[in-house]
């Protein structure tokens, strides 16, 4: 497997396994909280999805270069929202870690990691070559 396809794979367990472990299960009413909008447990399952979308086309991205650049847009989306809920009136970062340090570790960081990936995706989807020899 090339590094380009395992890169696929660690965003698709991000998002999966990174959602059941903020989320604690699904447990984390704090978390769905503070953005219900995009964290409710509706949008929790879908982040999995997509999870599952990267892991499933981790071996043949080449042959959907549309599907790639879908995964782009939803990446970069994340982003934005993540951008926007900083702006918004919500209790401060500081205070989400005073309450709970792993939900403010979410909030501290998933939309830059959405930014990783997404400009990963859009590299791979322009061409980028593997690492790999």
């Amino acid at each position: 497997m090339s590094t380009i396809s395992k890169v696929f794979v660690l965003a698709g367990l991000v998002n999966i396994v990174g959602t059941l472990v903020f989320s604690t299960g699904f447990t984390n009413d704090y978390l769905t909280e503070l953005y219900p909008a995009v964290f409710s447990w509706l949008g929790l399952i879908a982040i999995m999805l997509w999870g599952a979308a990267y892991i499933a086309v981790a071996k043949s991205h080449r042959q959907v270069p549309a599907l790639v650049g879908v995964f782009v847009a939803e990446k970069l989306v994340y982003f934005g929202t993540w951008v926007l809920w900083l702006g918004g009136a919500h209790p401060s970062l500081g205070e989400i870690f005073g309450k709970s340090m792993l939900t403010g570790a979410f909030y501290a960081s998933y939309g830059l990691i959405d930014l990783a990936f997404g400009l990963f995706f859009a590299w791979t989807l322009l061409g980028g070559k593997t690492f790999d020899a």
